[in-house]
């Protein structure tokens, strides 16, 4: 059998399957891990004026994507974007808990994308504190 011959062949199987039992487009979910940023957020004055390293991790359940047949990033979330929107909400002014910078960076991503629902962690990997400890963080869920 020629190579046209098998492609139309295994095209029209697909075409059949997806008629026959309607197979929905996989459901995507954009993970962001450890983008870096310096802050200046914390409860204490010090904390605020010396600033500090976060590490920001965010999952977007965006549901069906085009972007899965099409290839094209028009169709999906630009994750590149995502980190620079977030970028912007963690540094253009100075929060006290890490609980409201996630929130505020749920709230902002839910506003400028179409997603079900979106995770933000934000964590302080040395924080100020008299103990050891490696790291402190904050988890918020939000849903569309």
């Amino acid at each position: 059998m020629a190579d046209d011959e098998l492609d139309d062949e295994y095209a029209e199987s697909d075409e059949d399957e997806d008629e026959d039992e309607g197979h929905p487009e996989p459901e995507v979910t954009i993970e962001i891990s450890g983008l870096s940023l310096y802050t200046h957020m914390g409860v204490t004055a010090a904390e605020r004026e010396i600033g500090q390293r976060l590490l920001i991790d965010v999952r977007m359940d965006i549901g069906e994507s085009d972007a899965t047949i099409t290839d094209r990033i028009e169709d999906t979330v630009d994750y590149g974007e995502v980190c620079n929107v977030v970028a912007l909400v963690a540094q253009q002014r100075s929060y006290r808990t890490l609980e409201r910078l996630c929130g505020a960076i749920a709230d902002r991503l839910l506003e400028e994308y179409e997603v079900h629902a979106i995770w933000i962690k934000a964590a302080k990997p040395e924080p100020p504190i008299a103990l050891p400890v490696s790291e402190v963080s904050v988890e918020v869920w939000r849903e569309a």
